[in-house]
């Protein structure tokens, strides 16, 4: 009889890309359902006349994602270890005000929370090596302690390498 395709039942690892570190986990949830719990630091940029800040923010990062294909994959005899497979997902993303690296002193973050729909890709190279990209566009909504701005559009857009233990 066949294997059936199935998420992995845990996954930890460690991502880098451009716009940051992050370490996660993937738990499975159903064979095709898995939940990425991620922390990590997101890379901040503001620019004005007088000055360009760049920072890193914390970031905290619950999505549920659906792996689609992982069957088609492994009937083509491709691999789908530490879930390597294309997938949708909904990202929710919290940004707290706890601090922020920079290069200014006394800057601060507004709290927000996204909603951003996603799809994506992850591939496995080797055991642990990954590799991940990934779109998405939501809404993002912001505390009301630092603006009268209740949200605005989040676009999601992430390209990143890993290792999975």
């Amino acid at each position: 009889e066949k294997e059936a395709a199935s998420v992995e039942k845990s996954l930890f690892g460690i991502q880098t890309g451009i716009l940051g570190i992050w370490v996660h986990n993937e738990s499975r949830l159903s064979n095709k359902i898995a939940l990425r719990s991620e922390i990590g630091l997101d890379a901040a940029f503001r620019a004005s006349s007088n000055s360009t800040l760049v920072g890193l923010i914390p970031i905290v990062r619950l999505e549920p994602r659906w792996y689609y294909n992982l069957d088609k994959r492994l009937a083509k005899g491709k691999n789908i270890s530490n879930n390597s497979g294309n997938s949708l997902s909904l990202n929710i993303v919290y940004n707290p005000d706890l601090f922020v690296i920079s290069n200014e002193k006394n800057t601060n973050v507004i709290s927000s929370v996204a909603f951003i729909p996603k799809w994506g890709i992850k591939r496995t190279y080797g055991k642990h090596f990954t590799f991940e990209t990934g779109i998405g566009v939501g809404y993002s909504f912001y505390s009301q302690k630092y603006t009268r701005e209740s949200g605005d559009v989040a676009v999601d857009l992430h390209l990143r390498f890993g290792y999975t233990l």
